[in-house]
């Protein structure tokens, strides 16, 4: 590998934005958008890794799932998240090829369908709470309880929802197909919306299991393994903030891993929100990582990336 790795988390709303319905033609247009900004990163001269969130596509695919089951057998959770993968991946994928070869860097671009190892003894198989797909009246919702086994929970007066567990990503199936096709000189889309989460069993083959892997987490390990030299974030501000939302709000260009852990500790920053950011960023520093940069789409999209978003690094 000559060149630098970069690594780029981004939400499912990099296709499917709030407000928006779905249509195909909005999630290639947003497509687009995401491309001109990923294509700014291998343009800096990065062997560039991403890896997107699914989780309103997913949804999407369960809310059609439902209204079809009648006519056709829903797929488990696994499949789904595979069939958003491969959906997604398309749309980056083609944009994105589009976007270098107009910039003039016809580089390659691939994606790849990507299955993450969980434990089957993870204690969040024990206490599913991630909600995925549509809301639910209650008399529906007692019935796939009854006849499908599934975990389902009220939430906020909304209606019911499925629940699933979100175990912790522990080995990345196709790891060294990644290394290969980034070491080859291919920018990679892989472990859409987390990986597709499997188990092995007693002999070690793999079988699909109802979970949901958090995005961030399967990108700070992918990036740890990668020995990415760059792990970006996108969120939606385009610097972290201490005191957020408070008058004495400061954004920080530069955290050093051990004050971001303090900050962490005191809550700086909340669970709901920029949390999980901070502890993903926190677990590819411990393993080895150099840096990482947390900004929005749009700054890196059209400022230099240099200068852009908060720097979380050694130290």
């Amino acid at each position: 590998m000559t060149r630098k790795i970069a690594l780029l988390a981004v939400g499912g709303n990099a296709l499917l934005r709030e407000g928006e319905w779905g249509h195909q033609e909005d999630q290639l247009a947003n497509a687009r958008e995401t491309a001109e900004m990923l294509a700014r990163v291998v343009a800096e001269g990065y062997a560039l890794c991403v890896v997107h969130g699914n989780g309103p596509q997913v949804g999407n695919l369960l809310i059609q799932q439902e209204a079809a089951s009648a006519q056709i057998p829903p797929y488990t959770l696994d499949i789904c998240g595979a069939m958003t993968q491969g959906s997604m991946g398309y749309m980056l994928e083609r944009m994105l090829i589009n976007r270098l070869r107009f910039m003039g860097l016809a580089a390659p671009v691939t994606s790849l369908l990507t299955e993450v190892v969980v434990d089957k003894e993870d204690p969040g198989f024990q206490n599913p709470a991630k909600p995925v797909g549509p809301f639910y009246e209650e008399v529906r919702a007692r019935e796939l309880m009854r006849t499908k086994k599934w975990k389902m929970k009220e939430d906020a007066g909304r209606g019911w929802r499925k629940v699933v567990p979100s175990p912790r990503p522990l080995e990345i199936v196709q790891l060294e197909a990644i290394k290969l096709l980034l070491a080859s000189g291919s920018s990679v889309i892989a472990g859409g919306g987390g990986g597709i989460p499997v188990i092995r069993d007693a002999s070690g083959f793999l079988v699909g299991v109802e979970a949901v892997i958090d995005k961030d987490r399967l990108s700070a390990l992918l990036a740890a393994e990668l020995k990415a030299d760059l792990f970006i974030i996108l969120t939606g501000v385009a610097k972290v903030a201490l005191d957020f939302g408070k008058p004495t709000q400061r954004w920080v260009d530069r955290l050093g891993a051990a004050e971001a852990r303090k900050h962490l500790a005191e809550g700086q920053f909340p669970p709901g929100s920029m949390g999980p950011k901070i502890e993903s960023a926190l677990a590819y520093l411990d393993a080895g990582g150099q840096e990482v940069l947390i900004t929005t789409a749009e700054a890196l999209a059209t400022e230099d990336p240099a200068t852009v978003g908060t720097r979380i690094v050694q130290g």
